[in-house]
């Protein structure tokens, strides 16, 4: 009887173990990030292939990021991202004052905003309108002929202890 007992015993034992192997497995999975979060981390962009004076809309951790390779006409500014030789506007495409997306205008050569007409030049700064602030930069490093979005690099560090960042 005693054999009978022992293997009925092993068996609780072993679902016992298999259920809390399970149960690990799923608190492990529930504690890591979603693969739709994981991936908005950092997005990489190719400037090689930017024309100058269009502006290209990438999207970043669910935001629009406004990309503009600046003409030699338009003046230079300390917000400016130099690759190579070329100059780029990057910012978060959200107004500072409400949230809205400003368009871009090529011909005038600015970004206005359609819910109070606030106004941003090729730098991002405002001016005119309600904006309070400055399009935000967001955080980026230049690799070659590419900015990759959400990382800290030395360019954006210079900006940040510049004070020109959010």
């Amino acid at each position: 009887m005693s054999s009978r007992r022992d293997f009925m015993g092993m068996a609780l034992g072993g679902f016992t173990a298999l259920g809390g192997i399970a149960a690990l497995y799923a608190m492990k999975r529930s504690w890591d990030p979603l693969p739709s979060v994981a991936a908005a981390g950092f997005t990489t962009v190719d400037l090689s292939v930017a024309k100058e004076n269009v502006l290209n809309v990438q999207k970043w951790r669910g935001k629009p990021i406004f990309i503009l390779k600046k003409t030699s006409d338009m003046q230079a500014d300390d917000r400016d991202v130099v690759v190579g030789r070329a100059r780029y506007h990057v910012s978060i495409g959200l107004c500072t004052h409400l949230g809205c997306i400003p368009a871009y205008l090529p011909a005038e050569k600015l970004f206005r905003c359609a819910c109070h007409g606030g106004e941003f030049d090729t730098s991002g700064r405002e001016t005119f309108g309600p904006p309070p602030s400055p399009l935000v930069i967001p955080p980026f490093k230049i690799d070659g002929n590419k900015i990759v979005l959400g990382e800290e690099g030395p360019e954006y560090l210079k900006m940040k202890e510049a004070g020109l960042t959010a």
